[in-house]
């Protein structure tokens, strides 16, 4: 696991990054940190966390970043039917217990469709119940889980947390991230012509990235004040 903080004396929004399906944290790292610049990332708490399970196939990121690899959990072939998906979510609540805490998740792929569930997840008291409510997501290449079982509690509800997804023109999950994003209250969206990747930002989508970086920084900064004056009440 790896954290790349921002400045010092400033409190960051911090978010929990989750990998793609048979990726790494590292992995993960590199195709943030290495493409995006260092004025949206500095400007980030974030922290890279390997899956729990190790990749029972081959990745297709083999020959282009080295091992190890981790997944998730396990899904049949028409993403309907999940496997270890309690133990996920149990891996990822003491991941936020132990290093959090955290304001929102980031999420590429497999962890962005994860991502996108666990706000309504959490609302419904079936996942993270014993940390902070989620308040910020990013979704790269996401989607939304197929299984009635998991969606009708994941999505009940619209997803009110402040959200910025990324879409690309050529990415097989396209049509998916649209749907995801119907389900979002006042999403922040950036598109780009790419296919299912971490896309590097463009004027356009810097100015988008911008925007959302400006709202939960002020958001947060808000959340810590009120923090800090609660604080001072109950030491009077």
């Amino acid at each position: 696991m790896g954290s790349l903080g921002g400045e010092e004396g400033r409190r960051r929004p911090r978010f929990l990054c989750l990998h793609g399906f048979r990726t790494s944290a590292e992995i993960m790292r590199k195709q943030v940190v290495g493409k995006w610049p260092a004025n949206v990332t500095a400007r980030l708490d974030l922290v890279f966390a390997d899956a729990p399970f190790p990749a029972e196939g081959m990745s297709e990121v083999e020959g282009i970043f080295d091992p190890p690899y981790y997944e998730w959990f396990q899904f049949d072939q028409g993403f309907t039917e999940y496997m270890n998906f309690d133990k996920c979510l149990a891996y990822i609540e003491e991941l936020m217990i132990k290093d959090g805490p955290f304001d929102g998740l980031m999420g590429f792929s497999q962890g962005a469709i994860l991502s996108a569930a666990l706000p309504g997840l959490q609302e419904q008291g079936l996942a993270l119940t014993r940390v902070p409510k989620i308040k910020y997501l990013v979704i790269i290449g996401g989607a939304k889980f197929q299984s009635p079982t998991v969606a009708e509690k994941a999505y009940a509800n619209k997803i009110r947390c402040t959200s910025l997804h990324f879409i690309g023109d050529n990415d097989f999950l396209k049509v998916h991230g649209e749907k995801l994003i119907e389900s979002c209250v006042d999403p922040f969206i950036i598109r780009h012509p790419k296919g299912h990747t971490v896309p590097r930002l463009d004027d356009k989508s810097l100015e988008v990235m911008l925007g959302f970086l400006e709202k939960t920084e002020r958001e947060t900064s808000e959340h810590s004040s009120t923090d800090v004056d609660e604080k001072e009440v109950c030491l009077r």
